[in-house]
């Protein structure tokens, strides 16, 4: 179902849950993407207050609202991506987290009289960013990794053309699974549908024990010969994430280290945050074990059901969008 040309809702997806956003620096509960969050996931509790400015109240107060509400996914950005890292022993999304809040304000003047980006339930529209008070940002950045805890339940997103906070090496140093995304620091409709809801949907399912029809797609089903991506590849393959486990298969490089390179790297650019972990090298396709297998040649031996691109029954991948869209999932 569509909003509007941009936003899609998912109300399937975290339905009958809590998350919990924890919004930026001089930001509020009003911000855009609390409103995005309510729009696309209209089955979800979302939770939302203004943090105080000083930090050490703003983190007081949303470890109380943390336990309190007790959320099944805490998502926090920038400033509240420090924040949200800190909330120990719950699934946590930390987009562009600003791990350096202190030197980030220093470095790009966000220091003396601040104006709040947008309204407040206490109706204050300015405040005053001191010497002080980011010495006790310091304080408080200082703060973040102290607990080891299952780096599984932490996920990191960081745009590759964020200009404020580069701190995707410091959270590798503590968890695993940092995942760029193509964005600044601030998200949009595009980058929230594309690079945020696979993560939420993969938390999802692993709360819920939820074990997906498999799909995998050969690398040549998803791009020709010349690199290009096939016409409508993407709009297919963004349409199968929303019921099935889609795995990415390339051939088995035996050695050639340029050629994993330009998979890997392929696979970044166009498909992106879904590709993470879901990207299989091997000669032997008939040993996968899944239900679908989408590719340009006949596969002899596969378990599942095989589709060949450029068939007579499949000539497109507008051919495979619509049986697909006949199974509903299955």
């Amino acid at each position: 179902m569509e909003t509007n040309s941009y936003i899609k809702q998912y109300p399937d997806l975290m339905a009958g849950k809590k998350i919990m956003y924890v919004h930026g620096f001089a930001s509020s509960a009003q911000s855009g993407t609390v409103k995005r969050l309510r729009t696309m996931f209209p089955q979800t509790t979302i939770i939302a207050e203004d943090i105080p400015v000083h930090p050490a109240e703003g983190f007081a107060m949303l470890s109380e609202l943390a336990q309190r509400e007790q959320p099944d996914l805490i998502i926090g950005t920038s400033m509240g991506g420090m924040y949200t890292e800190m909330l120990y022993g719950f699934d946590r999304i930390l987009i562009n987290p600003a791990f350096r809040i202190a030197d980030t304000m220093g470095a790009h003047g966000m220091t003396g009289k601040q104006v709040f980006q947008n309204p407040r339930k206490d109706g204050v529209q300015e405040f005053l960013v001191t010497k002080s008070m980011v010495k006790e940002y310091r304080d408080m950045q200082e703060k973040c990794f102290s607990q080891a805890e299952d780096p599984k339940r932490v996920w990191g997103l960081f745009g590759d053309q964020d200009p404020l906070v580069h701190t995707m090496p410091v959270f590798m140093e503590h968890y695993t699974q940092g995942i760029w995304f193509h964005g600044e620091h601030r998200t949009n409709d595009h980058v929230f549908m594309n690079s945020v809801v696979p993560v939420i949907r993969w938390i999802d399912d692993k709360q819920e024990c939820r074990v997906r029809p498999v799909v995998f797609i050969t690398i040549d089903a998803l791009r020709n010969p010349q690199r290009q991506q096939r016409p409508s590849a993407m709009k297919a393959f963004r349409m199968l994430l929303e019921s099935y486990n889609v795995y990415i298969v390339a051939p088995s490089p035996n050695y050639d280290a340029d050629y994993v390179k330009d998979v890997q790297q392929w696979t970044d650019d166009i498909v992106n945050v879904p590709a993470y972990g879901h990207l299989i090298f091997t000669n032997q396709l008939e040993l996968l074990m899944g239900d679908y297998l989408i590719g340009t040649d006949d596969v002899e031996g596969f378990m599942g059901a095989t589709i060949r691109l450029g068939s007579e029954t499949f000539k497109t991948w507008d051919d495979i969008i619509v049986y697909f869209s006949r199974l509903g999932g299955q």
